[in-house]
């Protein structure tokens, strides 16, 4: 999948128990680190703090996450992005993003996670070989349009529609910046733009076993730390 794995309802189950103003502050705060705590002048920023409005997340928690970010407000928490890889269910390759505060927590919720659906954990570039490494972009557009045109206009790679009527860009990861520029240019509201993974190697898998691998992707995204989750399917 290009798209970090996220099943139908996700997103409001999570919301409800605070899950995900939890990763989204997460994102707001290491987005801050990187590239200052100005929104005009960070895009990735920016759109985090988008996304965290867009599921009503409050200001107090947007204002303390880029203070924070910033080293602003100092609570004695650094916040590190690591990546795992690893086999789960059925062969399916796996990527999984963190952001963590406590990477000696992460590493064994994430084996445990993994040994627990008889998935295995695996060493960096286990399993990459079986993904590219790309250039992901997530914008809307209204009125009428030629998604085709748009896409080679701007220089993407490939294009999806999402089932929420926003649609997904892909390039090349060198690319990046400079399609999503060309994005805006035309019109394109951009709502995240970001280095990704797109599988190459899609693992065949049947409808039973599909489940099995489902309730596994669930898994992983339902752990604190976790912000984004790739799959070969």
């Amino acid at each position: 999948m290009g798209k970090g794995w996220k099943a139908a309802g996700k997103t409001e189950n999570a919301q409800k128990k605070g899950m995900m103003f939890t990763k989204v502050a997460r994102e707001i705060a290491v987005a801050s680190k990187l590239g200052g705590p100005d929104p005009a002048a960070n895009a990735r920023l920016r759109m985090a703090i988008d996304a965290a409005k867009k599921i009503s997340c409050p200001n107090d928690t947007i204002d303390r996450a880029v203070k924070k970010g910033a080293g602003l407000l100092d609570d004695g928490k650094i916040i590190e992005e690591l990546s795992y890889e690893g086999y789960g269910p059925h062969g399916v390759g796996v990527i999984v993003e963190c952001q963590t505060d406590n990477k000696h927590r992460t590493a064994p919720e994430m084996r445990n996670t993994f040994k627990k659906h008889e998935g295995n954990l695996g060493e960096t570039n286990s399993v990459a070989w079986m993904f590219a490494r790309v250039g992901e972009i997530e914008a809307t557009k209204g009125g009428t349009f030629d998604i085709d045109e748009e896409a080679i206009e701007a220089g993407a790679d490939d294009v999806e529609k999402n089932d929420d009527g926003s649609y997904q860009f892909y390039s090349s990861f060198d690319h990046l910046d400079s399609v999503t520029k060309a994005l805006i240019a035309r019109g394109w509201k951009i709502t995240a733009s970001s280095p990704s993974y797109k599988a190459t190697n899609i693992t065949e898998i049947s409808d039973t076993q599909r489940k099995d691998v489902e309730e596994f992707l669930n898994a992983l995204d339902d752990m604190d730390d976790t912000s984004k989750v790739f799959a070969t399917i």
